[in-house]
């Protein structure tokens, strides 16, 4: 038996290990992939060699019907790690509204004032510290090895078009372009894992297994007081006197919950499953970025096309600089086309050709312009497939199926092109490979984007918090209609942040480590 069982070791369930583990309470983390000894979570501008791997869980949504009916691809981390540890690594915060918005819709703790010192305090600046940025914490933020030239000549462009620099867009400032930090310690990934799991691995009072798929949520008498989990042929249980925190993910957290009998009861009723409790939201609410390439070929070899070749191997390996030390999204920004407070585009610029997810590799030097929709309109759901805790579920994020998320991501395209044209970026653009000249109007760019957008990896809000019982987890992140049970990842946000995600799923591990060390601290003086 431990204190607290936790399952799943991506970004949430790292930090909550580490800090509940610091507070010596004894911690049982399980996770269903392998450790992170692959090279490839090491080396930056590799992670998308571990796509369709056993690192990857390798999902795919159902059909899109405003996507020409396509099922898309769903990398998402199964490694210690999480998906930390083969993402693009950009450390973005996301706007304060969003979070200011979570605390007025009743989510107490939530405000941006609230989260601010969370992010400090779990940061590593490589600048030093700031207002906004800490030093001392265990994740690694610093600026990239090396800086592509075409992503320096598509700042300059972003400059020329009257947009602002932005050298911090985490601090009072989001709007404007420049180059991403990166979680990464001299020109090596910084996981989840990294920055606060192996270090508390080393504590005896944390027990981590990993091939450790949990199947079942075991409740008594309306409390959670353990998980069923498997390993090859052999089950397992494993039992918590104080919680069970389920930090899977978007996809596997409600899938969980569903499996365990918490979730729309007509659904888990359809499925044989066992009516624990009603939460009729488990799975809803489902919100993920979706992004549109627009890509130029370029006139000399100097783009991440040539990574693998003698030269770059070696002054990574020598130096960890080069491309090879690259997170592929190097530069980017923000801006707002629609009419909403906070920017609702975003852009992630790869100096090299980025197409289907990196299995698409042509052999020439190009530079990726990636609109992404980052203010999201379109709601979708996660359902159980079938009873089997082993069968993947059924994402269906229902992309586009609101018009103006649509229509942004058009604009997004069309500014895509126009920042190729300005001087600084122009003096290295061959031509425009895809979508190419023939998409000049409208419907072309419409046609284009139902056939070429992507998920850029962000699924959220399945197990949205709110202050109201019908939630599927109150503003303290404890799952309504059950005892001892907590979620801690993604899931549990009610909107989707306007920016790359790791970092406040790791700041949402660290607030249900605070929540849960302000009950211990409240019940010992009771």
């Amino acid at each position: 038996m431990a204190d607290y069982v936790i399952v799943g070791a991506g970004a949430g369930g790292c930090v909550l290990a580490d800090q509940l583990s610091k507070s010596g309470a004894t911690v049982v983390l399980l996770e269903a992939g392998r450790p992170d000894r692959n090279p490839f979570a090491k080396i930056p501008a590799a992670f998308s060699k571990l796509f369709r791997t056993t690192h990857d869980w390798n999902y795919w949504t159902v059909p899109q019907s405003e996507l020409h009916d396509r099922q898309l691809y769903w990398p998402r981390g199964k490694i210690l790690g999480g998906s930390t540890s083969l993402n693009a690594m950009i450390y973005q915060r996301g706007h304060r509204h969003t979070f200011d918005s979570w605390a007025e819709a009743g989510n107490t703790g939530w405000g941006y004032g609230d989260l601010l010192p969370a992010f400090m305090q779990l940061e590593d600046q490589q600048r030093g510290p700031s207002d906004f940025h800490g030093v001392g914490g265990g994740l690694a933020v610093s600026d990239l090895q090396t800086v592509n030239p075409l992503s320096d000549a598509f700042v300059g462009a972003t400059e020329s078009m009257g947009f602002p620099r932005n050298d911090d867009f985490n601090d009072d400032t989001q709007e404007g372009f420049g180059v991403y930090q990166v979680t990464q310690r001299n020109g090596v990934r910084c996981s989840a894992a990294t920055a606060f799991l192996k270090p508390a691995m080393t504590r005896d009072n944390l027990t981590v297994h990993t091939g450790a798929h949990v199947t079942k949520v075991v409740f008594r008498n309306g409390r959670a007081v353990g998980v069923d989990w498997t390993r090859g042929k052999d089950s397992h249980r494993v039992t918590a006197s104080t919680e069970v925190i389920l930090c899977g993910g978007a996809i596997n957290s409600p899938q969980l919950l569903m499996l365990s009998g918490v979730g729309p009861a007509e659904h888990l009723a359809s499925m044989g499953i066992a009516v624990l409790h009603d939460s009729p939201n488990v799975g809803q609410n489902l919100i993920d970025h979706v992004a549109c390439g627009v890509i130029f070929t370029v006139n000399q070899p100097i783009s991440l096309a040539h990574a693998e070749s003698v030269k770059p191997v070696l002054e990574y390996l020598t130096k960890r600089t080069g491309h090879l030390s690259s997170n592929v999204g190097e530069a980017g920004g923000f801006v707002t086309l629609g009419d909403g407070p906070m920017p609702d585009m975003q852009y992630h610029v790869a100096p090299g050709v980025f197409l289907d997810h990196g299995f698409d590799r042509p052999d020439i030097d190009g530079i990726t312009i990636g609109a992404t929709l980052v203010d999201v309109k379109s709601r979708g759901e996660i359902t159980l497939a079938s009873a089997d805790p082993m069968a993947h579920p059924l994402i269906d994020p229902r992309y586009l199926s609101e018009n103006d998320d649509l229509g942004v991501l058009i604009e997004g395209c069309k500014l895509a092109r126009e920042m190729a044209q300005e001087p600084a970026l122009r003096r290295y653009i061959d031509g425009e490979y895809l979508p190419g000249p023939s998409v000049d109007s409208d419907a072309t760019w419409e046609a284009h984007v139902r056939e070429r957008t992507e998920s850029l990896y962000h699924p959220v809000g399945t197990c949205a918090m709110g202050p109201e019982a019908d939630a599927v987890v109150d503003p303290m992140l404890r799952v309504n209609g059950v005892e001892g049970l907590r979620v801690a990842d993604a899931s549990v946000m009610p909107t989707i942040v306007n920016a790359n995600t790791q970092a406040i799923s790791m700041v949402i591990g660290k607030r249900a480590a605070d929540f849960l060390a302000g009950e211990a601290t409240l019940t010992a003086h009771c």
